[in-house]
């Protein structure tokens, strides 16, 4: 079969030919339809070698939607032919965390050598993957794949993100979303599907600026060194609530601990490399920081249901599986205007 796959520490991904594979007991095996491209690829990809916690070559892709093409021995619960979901931070399925299907927090994952797909697992960016078991997959019924595969990370992430400042995104509250890519636009729809919190999106182009403003963003400001001032004015000198940063890169660190108001959340979901300082002083009283990871099980059969009801469309753009190098290349460039998903058998 054919993989994408991540295969010597600085080079770009390769088109390849792998083993087709087989299921293990209790193992799932799935015939990929969909896989989303993500930065957080890009950012494995750019680790020193002594910084890659898992062997190469990967098969990338850690957002997947398939249909079972096979069972291993002792699965229940699937049917071939069913369509369905990776849920991608795969834990022990043992430990407190893990019982209560937050295995995004699992507490032994490290311990075990446990890594979702796509991230040290064999990933969806392939004709056909294994999944580690039945519980990391969710029906998706009627939906759409194309459109339903990127909510396993940038559908998931930004709900978990957001449910944890729920009880601030009253109305009167304001909140702030910098970068409206692939989470960034996805997170606004669920900010305005499940608040009554007014939205300021924060981007570097008019042209992502344009699908903030598309999906239900209220204002829509250019992400520079005076973005926090015009989310101030914009606030009655205030500041925001709560601002989900979605790049994390040190530059737009800065803004998010810069537009918060008193008593206000800073969540930094981006993995650009950048930190905020936190202190008595530093930032107004009572602002919490917080770096959540990915969701839980059970927020995405949320996430999933939303789906269902219309409340999230994800932009996407289309490449077959020959073409993911050119997709991972104009994500690198910031050319992708919401989330690129290859069709491993399209």
């Amino acid at each position: 079969m054919k993989a994408v796959q991540y295969r010597a520490v600085g080079a770009a991904p390769e088109v390849v030919t792998v083993p087709d594979p087989e299921p293990g007991p209790g193992q799932v095996l799935l015939k990929v339809t969909a896989a989303g491209v993500c930065h957080s690829d890009i950012a494995v990809m750019s680790w020193p070698a002594d910084q890659i916690p898992f062997p190469l070559p990967l098969t990338l892709g850690h957002e997947g939607v398939g249909t079972v093409a096979a069972l291993g021995d002792g699965v229940e619960g699937l049917s071939e032919g069913d369509s369905v979901a990776v849920y991608g931070p795969w834990g022990c399925g043992i430990c407190v965390n893990c019982a209560e299907g937050k295995e995004n927090y699992c507490l032994r994952a490290r311990e075990l050598g446990i890594m979702p797909p796509g991230l040290g697992a064999p990933g969806a960016m392939a004709e056909y993957m294994i999944v580690d078991d039945p519980r990391h997959l969710v029906p998706i019924g009627g939906l759409d794949p194309v459109k339903t595969v990127s909510l396993t990370d940038a559908g998931l992430t930004p709900y978990h993100a957001v449910k944890r400042s729920l009880a601030k995104l009253v109305p009167g509250s304001t909140t702030v979303v910098i970068g409206t890519g692939g989470l960034g636009h996805v997170a606004i729809q669920l900010l305005r599907a499940m608040t009554a919190t007014r939205v300021i999106a924060l981007d570097v182009t008019e042209e992502k600026l344009g699908l903030a403003r598309a999906v239900g963003a209220h204002e829509a400001v250019l992400s520079d060194e005076k973005a926090a001032d015009r989310v101030r004015e914009l606030t009655g000198g205030l500041g925001a609530h709560v601002v989900l940063d979605f790049v994390g890169a040190p530059p737009t660190v800065r803004t998010a601990g810069a537009a918060a108001r008193v008593d206000g959340d800073v969540t930094i979901v981006g993995i650009g490399g950048g930190a905020l300082p936190v202190g008595f002083g530093t930032l107004p009283y009572g602002t919490n920081v917080s770096a959540p990871y990915w969701g839980s099980r059970k927020e995405l059969a949320e996430v999933l249901d939303l789906a269902h009801a219309g409340a999230v469309d994800v932009h996407v753009e289309t490449y077959s599986i020959d073409e993911a190098p050119r997709a991972y290349e104009r994500l690198h460039d910031g050319r992708i205007n919401g989330r690129a998903v290859i069709l491993p058998n399209g």
